[in-house]
């Protein structure tokens, strides 16, 4: 005799349900079907929100001058002014028509996913969802670092943390994850004070740079003159500008985190889920003033640490690399103040982290489930902490917490969710005939391809790096989807008049159905199958039943909602659904017309062809071995046997 299994102990148990706790929606009847989740509460006036993107767009102004410092020299305010332009003519106008195609926090994802069906759709996005972890991941762990290298090179701490870069950026992501962990409030409140602080410091810093090149005019000579040394044209500073620009790229972000948000913007009374167009509005104005700001310190920034900074100091082991602002903040208003930069900087570039972990939180969860490529889990938040934690420590050791190494990932994650966007409202402008869009949208799209393939070409291990994301989430996916097949996968089963008019005319139970392939409609047929199965199971000819037909629309869809048409064709009695899987249809259906008398049976024929096909087409074609599918799908999701839908199979 086999021994009792021995009980999980209390606190593995009581670790497992607060790790998957989360708030779930109460179970439809009968605990099969998934209730679709609430509509949420926009409560948010859209500048409060803008605080909540800009602690990803506007900390990036705590490494971005360095960076360009870093990669440009003496041209740095020129590529940054391309930058600029690029922003308001190109990215801004882009994301407008993001927000107003996508105004649920899908980004500019759901437009592609739209463009597409079937497989390549789902494929698109998972390999989107690959950039878009890429771009989260490394701004998580380079924020991270940034704000370690902020508190390391304060003069009051670096005696102390010298040399601990890695040690102080794990910190920091080990704090942020278990903020995340304990649960995630107040996010907006805590944004608007950390941009409100360090945008003031740091507009602080630029007029006191600003103020001290307008006493020095020789600065603004010198800059000039290295220019005209290195360049022999205003043409060819241009040209140099143009092609150090994808360098910068990294000034770039926040755009996408901009549209995600969008759900937490407060639109008009007027608001409805299908039409928002206050919130479109709102969204709008927070992505235009983001970028206004934005620009105006971009440019100003990088003109004051370009003039005012020695070039030296930009290099790895200077002491502005990757803080430039910070180094003027000391060097020009004393350690007083420059420590509250340094303080208000890690904040802000800490945060940018959670606004990081917030988008990755929402992504996965909104689309890997609904395509049953990710764990049932996956709904919890915890679980997913916990992972992307795991990924950005080992993200952080492998680039020595590295500012500088880490940025050319950080473009290329940035550039391709760009670079998806501009694709995707082109070809939306493109199916609506809307050619003045269609040009513009096509030229902005020319130039992110560009920006794009400039950075992969220069620095492709960011490519290399986003290629390993794309390979766990396909990875992740593929298997999950194979696991998960056998599950009911129906949010919903709908019945028309006909259909319940058959039914109800049902003259006894339990209620028996005959499998019919829904492409042989012609009455013989009926009867050609009618004959073959009362021959197979010895059915009397006084026992009834119905056909049940199914049509398949996208097998490549995890959870649908069937539709079931009824049909008289001669004597008899059809009930034609459609669903993306034949096996769960069929599974679904009759758990949806079972009563409270005896179960309902369903007659089938074996299947020919060779089980690996059959595995095969079931995963990816949504038929396979329909009889010993559709019994294990109802094993699984009715394990009462008493209550379980039969199904009879014949030769």
């Amino acid at each position: 005799m086999r021994p009792a299994a021995r009980p999980p102990h209390p606190l593995l148990t009581r670790a497992s349900d607060w790790l998957l706790r989360q708030d779930a929606q109460p179970p439809a009847p009968e605990g099969y079907y998934e209730t679709p989740p609430p509509a949420q509460t926009h409560k948010h006036a859209w500048w409060q929100v803008m605080c909540l993107t800009g602690v990803d767009y506007f900390s990036t102004l705590g490494y971005q001058p360095g960076i360009a410092a870093l990669a440009a020299g003496a041209l740095s305010p020129v590529a940054t002014l391309v930058l600029v332009l690029v922003t308001l003519f190109g990215a801004l106008p882009m994301y407008r028509r993001v927000a107003q195609e996508s105004p649920h926090g899908d980004g500019s994802i759901s437009m592609l996913e739209r463009l597409l069906t079937y497989w390549p759709s789902k494929f698109l996005v998972l390999t989107l969802i690959g950039f878009v972890a890429t771009g989260f991941i490394i701004t998580i762990t380079l924020s991270a670092a940034d704000a370690a290298a902020h508190l390391i090179e304060n003069p009051f701490l670096k005696p102390a943390l010298q040399g601990h870069q890695v040690g102080v950026t794990l910190l920091l992501l080990t704090l942020l994850g278990s903020v995340f962990l304990k649960g995630f409030k107040e996010a907006i409140g805590i944004a608007v004070v950390l941009v409100t602080a360090y945008l003031t410091l740091s507009l602080l810093v630029i007029a006191r740079g600003a103020q001290l090149i307008a006493a020095q005019p020789e600065l603004l000579g010198n800059w000039l003159s290295a220019l005209t040394h290195g360049y022999a044209t205003p043409l060819a500073v241009i040209g140099a500008a143009l092609l150090v620009f994808p360098k910068l790229a990294l000034g770039l972000s926040g755009f996408e985190t901009g549209v995600v948000v969008m759900p937490l913007i407060r639109g008009d009374a007027s608001d409805t889920e299908a039409h928002p167009a206050g919130r479109i509005r709102n969204g709008q104005k927070l992505l235009t003033t983001a970028a206004l700001l934005m620009s105006a310190f971009l440019l100003s920034s990088s003109v004051v640490t370009t003039l005012l900074i020695p070039a030296a100091e930009f290099q790895p082991g200077g002491e502005a690399n990757g803080r430039a602002l910070a180094y003027l903040a000391h060097e020009h208003l004393g350690n007083l103040i420059g420590t509250a930069y340094d303080l208000s900087t890690t904040g802000i570039l800490w945060f940018a982290g959670a606004s990081a972990m917030a988008g990755l939180l929402n992504i996965v969860p909104r689309y890997l489930p609904r395509y049953g490529m990710a764990p049932e889990w996956s709904r919890a938040h915890r679980p997913l902490v916990l992972i992307f934690l795991l990924i950005s420590f080992a993200v952080t050791a492998a680039f020595r917490a590295n500012v500088d190494a880490q940025a050319a990932a950080y473009a290329t994650g940035v550039l391709a969710m760009m670079t998806s966007a501009a694709v995707a409202v082109t070809l939306t402008a493109r199916r609506r005939g809307h050619r003045r869009e269609l040009r513009m949208f096509a030229v902005i799209s020319a130039i992110f391809i560009y920006t794009l393939g400039v950075t992969i070409v220069s620095n492709p291990q960011g490519l290399l790096i986003a290629l390993l994301f794309i390979l766990l989430v396909l990875v992740v996916g593929v298997t999950s989807r194979v696991n998960r097949s056998f599950e009911l996968r129906v949010s919903q089963v709908q019945l028309d008049d006909t259909a319940v008019e058959l039914l109800r005319a049902y003259p006894i139970r339990p209620l028996r159905l005959v499998s019919h392939h829904p492409g042989r409609s012609a009455q013989d047929e009926y009867h050609r199958q009618e004959l073959r199965v009362r021959q197979m199971v010895h059915l009397p000819d006084e026992q009834p039943f119905l056909f049940l037909e199914v049509e398949l629309d996208d097998a490549s869809e995890f959870t649908d909602v069937v539709e079931v048409r009824g049909l008289h064709v001669g004597p008899y009695g059809v009930l034609r659904a459609r669903g993306s899987s034949v096996p769960n249809t069929i599974a679904a259906v009759m758990l949806h017309l079972r009563g409270r008398g005896a179960p309902p049976q369903v007659y089938m024929r074996w299947t020919e062809e060779s089980p690996l096909q059959l595995a095969l087409d079931f995963v990816i074609g949504g038929r396979g071995d329909v009889p010993p599918l559709t019994r294990e799908i109802l094993r699984r999701a009715e394990p009462d046997r008493d209550r379980r839908p039969i199904v009879h199979v014949g030769g």
